[in-house]
């Protein structure tokens, strides 16, 4: 699970404002809140951004076409089958 740590800057340093029980020597990629809207509000690529667009517009065709299963019909064969030795 991804965990989001909020620090600032002070005098060219980058301050974590709370506690973490992260191990020493553990290494963090801190990336600007700027910077992240200005790229369109996520970490995407601009190549990424467009293959997402993509198959997001797929899917939205499979929706119209009735080409989409119920995702309750999915989780009960994912349980049907963990259940099988």
């Amino acid at each position: 699970m991804m965990r989001f740590l909020t620090a600032d800057v002070r005098n060219g340093r980058s301050i974590l404002d709370d506690p973490t029980d992260l191990p020493d020597g553990t290494d963090l990629e801190l990336v600007s809140a700027d910077d992240v809207e200005n790229n369109g509000g996520d970490l995407l690529y601009a190549e990424e951004r467009a293959e997402l667009r993509q198959e997001l517009e797929a899917s939205f065709a499979e929706e119209d076409g009735g080409q989409l299963i119920d995702v309750a019909d999915v989780i009960a064969d994912l349980k049907a089958h963990r259940e099988k030795p």
